[in-house]
């Protein structure tokens, strides 16, 4: 996990250059390629023996992802007004989910020595390098017919590779970095409990992978309700100063029940429930934070705070238990519930702060101009 932040570091600085040089639409679809070679590269690999390649595979899964994911979501930003934002992004979600719905379980009967289906654990990786095809495809057809997104004429000299100024500039900017990392300490801390009482079971790697696709699919289940419904009817009707506050509240409750009666069964409850609502109604709902600003933020500063800031605070998490690990021995499991309801309180203030800050920068918007403001610097 550490060295996903790395790869996500890395991956990040050359995406910033080629985005200055190529623009948006190029740049998503070379680095859907990229991502597909990659992949299908340490399939190989692995298929002739080299451990080291399933380390690469893990930290580079943690790194192209979100830098593929976040573009998607930069374009949608840049393409819907907020009102339009509030009714679609819980579908455009939901979309997501149905493929990993349909992942999950295909991954369970891939990896089930006991399906028809079966091709082993190390083959499934064909299938998510290829998979990148037909998604760079459909981007490409998406920017085609919305048109590229690009700079104000003013900026079009001005910010290169990742506009690391814009967080000194916005304080707006940096809440929502500190937020997110809150958020990935609460999944990690979830994370490293529930799979280590995975782990725990007496099976071996065939049968955890299936048990693991399946509760992906379970989970994403779970989340395309969310997206489908809850979502659009929660950013239609009721007010983000409600919604997002709401969140880490639920998670405060679902790590007690973790602490109070440590059990597989919880350990997965809680980390399905914080997944599904990261999936769903928290996504949905922290995009809109970004509409209001400039295409540097959407497109620069956002894959910073929402593809480095995800990857890096789950690496020095994953870094720091395993560091207390080393020197404390076994941590006890109530150490990972813990964490999270600290990170739980304080997403709460933070989250209010930046509610606050949004609601004044509309206010502000509709008073003076319709034009984007530059990072939200208030």
């Amino acid at each position: 996990m550490f060295a996903g932040a790395v790869f996500t570091i890395i991956f990040l600085y050359g995406y910033g250059w080629v985005l200055t040089w190529i623009g948006p639409r190029r740049t998503l679809l070379l680095i859907s390629l990229f991502s597909c070679v990659v992949i299908i590269f340490c399939y190989f690999a692995l298929q002739r023996g080299g451990k080291l390649a399933a380390g690469v595979i893990y930290a580079f899964r943690e790194a192209y992802i979100v830098v593929v994911i976040e573009q998607y979501w930069s374009f949608i930003n840049s393409t819907l007004s907020e009102r339009q934002a509030k009714r679609f992004n819980g579908f455009i979600c939901g979309v997501g989910s149905l493929g990993a719905v349909a992942g999950g379980y295909a991954v369970k009967l891939l990896a089930d020595k006991d399906s028809a289906f079966y091709i082993g654990t190390v083959a499934i990786l064909l299938l998510a390098g290829i998979s990148l095809l037909p998604a760079a495809f459909c981007s490409e057809v998406s920017y085609r017919l919305a048109g590229e997104p690009a700079p104000s004429e003013e900026k079009k000299s001005g910010r290169k590779s990742l506009a690391l100024s814009l967080f000194v500039e916005s304080s707006y900017l940096r809440r929502i970095g500190i937020l997110i990392m809150l958020t990935q300490m609460i999944s990690t801390a979830f994370d490293l409990r529930f799979f280590a009482l995975v782990d725990a079971l007496p099976i071996d790697t065939d049968e955890q992978t299936a048990f693991i696709g399946t509760f992906y699919g379970r989970l994403n289940l779970v989340a395309g309700v969310l997206q489908f419904v809850v979502a659009p009817l929660l950013l239609s009707y009721v007010s983000l100063r409600f919604i997002h506050p709401a969140i880490p509240i639920i998670h405060i409750i679902t790590a007690m029940s973790l602490i109070i009666k440590p059990s597989l069964f919880t350990g997965g409850l809680a980390y399905l429930v914080f997944k599904a609502m990261d999936y769903s109604v928290f996504r949905a709902g922290k995009e809109i934070f970004y509409m209001p600003l400039s295409f540097d933020s959407r497109y620069r500063a956002k894959e910073v705070i929402d593809a480095f800031g995800y990857r890096a605070s789950k690496g020095l998490s994953s870094g720091l238990a395993s560091l207390a690990r080393m020197i404390f021995g076994v941590l006890p499991g109530a150490v990972y519930p813990s964490a999270a309801i600290t990170s739980a309180i304080i997403w709460l203030i933070t989250v209010t702060g930046i509610v606050r800050q949004h609601n004044n920068m509309l206010t502000k918007t509709k008073q003076n101009s319709p034009e984007h403001i530059e990072g939200g610097n208030l």
